[in-house]
């Protein structure tokens, strides 16, 4: 069974985003939110949020963003309660915060990197898991706590 991921992006991250379906969809079930057409005035936080609900909702197992730098769509994403995202240019970062830190959406800049390397790393992310270690758990706990307390719930 293929792993499904959504993916969107805005105007600053849709040339890449096209790409990434296009090579990933073989390997992994793409949930593509968009944007459909390019627009150079829609707003990243337009597909942070369905990208971040279907991952916290458990509809998709993983998400992947992109915008212009990853940062405003990562900021965007932890908003969400149930996503832990991470902006990673680099492959150690996209699976390691998967292993260490349950990371569940995976943030990239397009003015940043290209696609060569954006599949390097959506490769590495999607490749991952969460190690289980007591250590991993007992941060993921206390991350996980603050969510909760920052919620009023806890």
């Amino acid at each position: 069974m293929k792993l499904r991921v959504a993916i969107g992006a805005d105007h600053g991250g849709f040339d890449l985003k096209q790409q990434l379906v296009v090579r990933l969809k073989d390997t992994f079930d793409i949930m593509d939110v968009g944007a459909g057409s390019f627009d150079p005035d829609d707003d990243y936080p337009d597909f942070v949020v369905p990208v971040a609900g279907a991952v916290a909702s458990g509809e998709v197992q993983r998400g992947v963003i992109i915008c212009g730098s990853g940062v405003g769509a990562c900021i965007a994403a932890n908003k969400v309660p149930g996503v832990r995202a991470g902006t990673c240019h680099d492959t150690y970062s996209a699976h390691q915060g998967v292993e260490h830190d349950d990371m569940n959406i995976l943030c990239l800049g397009a003015r940043v990197i290209g696609i060569e390397v954006a599949t390097e790393l959506v490769t590495a992310f999607l490749g991952a898991r969460f190690s289980g270690e007591e250590r991993h758990r007992r941060r993921l706990a206390k991350v996980l706590d603050i969510e909760r307390r920052a919620l009023g719930s806890g």
